[in-house]
């Protein structure tokens, strides 16, 4: 029984690459096609192979099926957590892993800084969506139409001297964010953090988090903040790839109205 699951799971294996011919199946698993084909016939069965009018196998839909229920049952702070673990470690800086819930955008994960400050944010916390960078990259995931409607509700509370103040320069923030596929809080909430913040995405391409780096003036430059974009770049594609996502040109990426 085991070697019979083993050469079905090889089997599924090797036709992710794509369609094979019985003579093509048999050859790649090193056994006679009549067990090849008895082996075809079950997996057809439970719709995890399918044929064409070639009679060329190819995955069936069961696994997509699988491959779905797989990715939603991944939750996206535990699959960030060690490649933020491991960017708190390298930066020693403040770690922020957020999200889109009901219009809101809410921590739901922190690493504190390794030495200096301790910022006030924590996990439940909600963020300020004008004025912190994670908050630019979720938001500028949203389609037009929905980017508009959050710009033209917010209440664009001056925390600072660089706060975003109305809706026409947020909007044009969030396109700076899509095309750049990263965002800047630069003393925009508090004018003694400088922020860096990257989006973390789904099988699908979704945004479905945004982590980031935030450091006091007093421990390292904005300059200086920004040089630890790949390294934050590196732990989002990461836990990216962990949900299923696999990296395509921005130009790809079709906007939503």
């Amino acid at each position: 029984m085991n070697q019979t699951v083993t050469r079905a799971l090889d089997l599924l294996v090797a036709l992710q690459d794509g369609a094979r011919t019985l003579d093509e199946c048999a050859e790649r698993l090193g056994v006679h096609k009549s067990t090849v084909l008895r082996l075809l016939q079950t997996l057809e069965a439970q719709r995890f192979v399918t044929h064409d009018a070639q009679h060329r196998y190819r995955l069936g839909s069961r696994l997509f099926d699988l491959a779905g229920a797989a990715l939603a049952q991944r939750d996206v702070r535990e699959v960030a957590r060690p490649h933020l673990e491991r960017l708190n470690d390298r930066t020693g800086q403040t770690v922020h892993l957020a999200a889109y819930e009901s219009g809101d955008v809410v921590y739901i994960d922190k690493l504190e800084a390794r030495t200096g400050i301790r910022m006030y944010s924590r996990v439940g916390l909600r963020a300020p969506l004008h004025s912190t960078a994670v908050a630019k990259v979720l938001l500028a995931d949203l389609p037009v139409s929905a980017r508009r409607e959050i710009a033209e509700g917010i209440d664009y509370v001056p925390y600072t001297e660089r706060t975003i103040a109305n809706a026409a320069d947020f909007l044009a923030e969030l396109e700076r964010v899509r095309a750049d596929d990263f965002a800047r809080d630069s003393g925009e909430h508090e004018s003694f953090i400088n922020c860096i913040a990257a989006p973390i995405r789904d099988g699908s391409g979704a945004v479905v988090a945004a982590a980031s780096v935030s450091v006091p003036t007093m421990s390292l430059p904005a300059h200086e903040v920004l040089a630890l974009l790949p390294q934050l770049v590196e732990a989002t594609q990461a836990a990216s790839a962990d949900l299923g996502w696999a990296p395509r040109p921005a130009a790809d990426r079709e906007e939503r109205p």
